[in-house]
């Protein structure tokens, strides 16, 4: 299919590998010293205007879990008590780390005055879900358990993430309302990952996307569910799949991001359409001529605005009420 992107995302995506999803979990692709530092070269840097603390941390995990590794950005020189971001990863629930936002997470830290807590939960297929989920919700309780160490206003904690790091968002927040666990002041779902039965038009048309198609989105969910429910049949959990929930009152405010050529920009519209009928103040941006993880290139001036805008929302999310 042919895709009518911005013309500075053009060049970007034709040099987007056609990976299938299984290459990535066998192992059947590594990358040469060289090609790893190509490849984190050409990922967005950010150097900060302030200080920022970077601590890597090990906090207590699920019940019967490993610990789960936090890399705790502290903006030294911030007003305190500051708000603080739980931030979740992408990578289809199989692959990425703290490395790859590490960016993102340094500039929210820094130009919010916020302190940002990456998580690094564990991986599918290894530990499908609710592995990754739980560790999520220990992260969270955590970070209300040390708010006050750290100078957070535990009034002013909110949780935010991209594609499979977009699913957790939005599953932690239904979790943390149907456990009566701590509280979120916000959700930030960027591209997200959000419904297994994989229905929509965007989903059955962009087969060949840049940046994520419906063939590795397919493989994802099997290796996410993983001795679990067949993906797309009856018993999928709304914890796993958020669009499953019946129940979207009581959720905290919301910003959903969604790219015009992105399979999941159908679910993450109408995601956002349920929240804001469920009485969830809700804002809903979609980016024309992008892609899925079009926000990462270092210097297309879409990009530059996506993550001016990511800024802008998450400041005016995390503010005292």
């Amino acid at each position: 299919m042919r895709y009518n992107l911005d013309p500075e995302l053009a060049p970007w995506a034709s040099m987007i590998p056609d990976v299938e999803l299984s290459q990535v979990i066998n192992r059947e692709i590594t990358l040469t010293p060289e090609e790893e530092r190509a490849f984190h070269a050409k990922l967005p840097h950010y150097t900060p205007e302030h200080p920022v603390n970077i601590d890597d941390r090990e906090i207590p995990g699920p019940e019967g879990a490993p610990p789960v590794k936090v890399r705790v950005y502290l903006p030294s020189a911030a007003q305190r008590p500051m708000p603080a971001l739980l931030y979740l990863h992408g990578g289809g629930f199989v692959t990425s780390d703290l490395a790859v936002f590490d960016a993102r997470c340094m500039e929210i830290a820094d130009r919010i005055g916020a302190v940002v807590v990456s998580v690094d939960y564990r991986l599918a297929p290894e530990t499908p879900f609710p592995g990754a989920l739980e560790d999520t919700y220990a992260s969270l309780t955590w970070l209300h358990s040390v708010a006050g160490q750290l100078g957070v206003d535990g009034e002013r904690i909110a949780i935010g993430g991209d594609s499979a790091g977009g699913n957790l968002t939005a599953a932690v927040c239904l979790l943390t309302r149907d456990r009566g666990g701590p509280k979120v002041c916000f959700q930030f779902l960027d591209v997200p990952v959000l419904d297994d039965r994989m229905t929509t038009k965007s989903m059955r048309e962009f087969v060949d996307a840049p940046g994520w198609n419906g063939r590795n989105n397919a493989a994802m969910w099997r290796y996410y569910l993983k001795d679990g429910p067949t993906p797309g049949g009856p018993d999928v959990s709304p914890y796993a799949a958020p669009m499953r929930a019946d129940d979207l009152t009581g959720l905290p405010p919301a910003l959903v991001v969604v790219c015009e050529f992105d399979p999941l920009r159908d679910e993450g519209i109408e995601y956002a359409q349920r929240l804001t009928h469920a009485g969830v103040a809700t804002e809903l941006v979609l980016y024309p001529g992008t892609f899925h993880g079009a926000s990462v290139i270092a210097h297309a001036e879409i990009a530059k605005k996506m993550r001016e805008d990511m800024i802008f929302s998450l400041r005016r999310g995390m503010r005292r009420r």
